[in-house]
């Protein structure tokens, strides 16, 4: 995986962070797991592979999130950036972990991970369950996806039982 730096308006390097939940058709994408058996959870890759590397594998008519999670370069730009943070982290933090407090998934883009460093070990517990091919007749996973939710928006969501 390529571990890039970009430069700083003062000319020093910063390392760049990486998006676990990103598009598969930058040019620096790498496939972060396959989606895989009971709730589709993810399964991660000991290795990053090129994303362009699968990409042409993948049938047509079948979206490649659908089968795999990728990961891409955390960029300014994005819907789910609120100044420095991911907000789609923080949302996600919101939802009950579905994986055993004490099982932390193996995952190769942990040192670079946007997530990891906003949220830790909670981010990890939260990761493997995070799709980026929402069902629109999932009413919290399309709350959880919509950067416009609140928190507390969640919070109370959650609280009733969905």
């Amino acid at each position: 995986m390529d571990s890039s730096v970009d430069r700083a308006q003062d000319g020093r390097e910063t390392p760049v962070a990486w998006c676990p939940s990103g598009e598969a058709n930058r040019p620096e994408s790498v496939v972060l797991g396959v989606r895989s058996g009971d709730g589709d959870q993810v399964v991660y890759l000991a290795d990053p592979v090129p994303a362009a590397d699968v990409l042409g594998g993948i049938p047509e008519g079948i979206a490649p999130s659908r089968v795999l999670r990728f990961a891409s370069h955390c960029v300014s730009d994005c819907a789910n950036r609120v100044g420095e943070a991911c907000g789609l982290i923080e949302r996600i933090k919101v939802v009950p972990a579905g994986t055993a407090a004490s099982a932390v998934p193996r995952c190769h883009l942990r040192p670079h991970c946007k997530w990891w460093g906003q949220a830790g070990v909670e981010a990890c517990h939260r990761c493997p369950a995070v799709s980026t091919l929402n069902s629109r007749d999932d009413e919290l996973t399309v709350l959880v996806a919509d950067p416009a939710t609140t928190r507390e928006q969640l919070e109370s969501w959650v609280a009733a039982g969905g």
